[in-house]
């Protein structure tokens, strides 16, 4: 049985519990991955990659620190930042924002800012996805499209667990998203298969399901 195949079984399984709970849902359940680790010092190592998925979760809500307004993202201008220097309007920004870009020379400014909240949230602009070289909106729109199937995964605890799909997708979908984002886990461990204690999803308010 291929790694895809197990996943789909374990999806299966999963959609088998759903319909056997009495308690019915009433609301779109996000399925989740959780890749126990052992042998992994999370405090050492660090963990914070991104993670590319084959099909789109939902489409997320983005904002852009940038000198002129965009018309693809909610744009923060430079001359507004001042208007956020309260906590309370921070922690409003970051509630209703589901990522963050920024043009590359604006990154100091926002770091002052906005870094010490944006940065404990996990929501900073980044290298690796958010920072821009230029506003240019064919490069802002890429970025756009790319984030709207990208989830951020950083560990914590030796536990890694992220939202990889929603239940309206199809078991072959959802079992996908799942291969791709614990491919991505599994190569960015330092000793892959060794620092994986066991797979498992789960919707969420099921109990976990193991892949085997």
């Amino acid at each position: 049985m291929s790694t895809q195949e197990k996943f789909l079984k374990a999806v299966k399984k999963l959609r088998e519990l759903e319909t056997a709970r009495e308690k019915k849902i009433n609301f779109s359940q996000t399925i989740d991955l959780i890749v126990n680790l052992k042998e992994f010092d999370v405090k050492r190592n660090g963990f914070n990659i991104f993670i590319t998925l084959p099909h789109k979760i939902k489409e997320k809500k983005i904002a852009g620190f940038f000198e002129k307004d965009s018309k693809l993202v909610h744009t923060i201008k430079k001359d507004n930042f001042p208007m956020f220097r309260e906590k309370k309007d921070l922690k409003s920004l970051i509630k209703e924002y589901d990522f963050f870009i920024a043009n590359a020379k604006l990154m100091p400014a926002v770091a002052t800012t906005f870094g010490r909240t944006l940065g404990p949230s996990g929501k900073m602009p980044s290298p690796q996805l958010g920072i821009l070289m230029s506003e240019d909106e064919k490069l802002i729109k890429e970025t756009v499209e790319k984030i709207s199937s990208t989830v951020r995964v950083i560990a914590k605890e030796p536990s890694i667990k992220v939202g990889v799909a929603k239940d309206s997708l199809s078991d072959e979908k959802i079992a996908e998203n799942a291969l791709a984002a614990y491919a991505r886990i599994f190569e960015s461990l330092p000793k892959g298969i060794d620092n994986i204690r066991n797979v498992k999803i789960k919707f969420t308010m099921s109990k976990p399901v193991l892949v085997e």
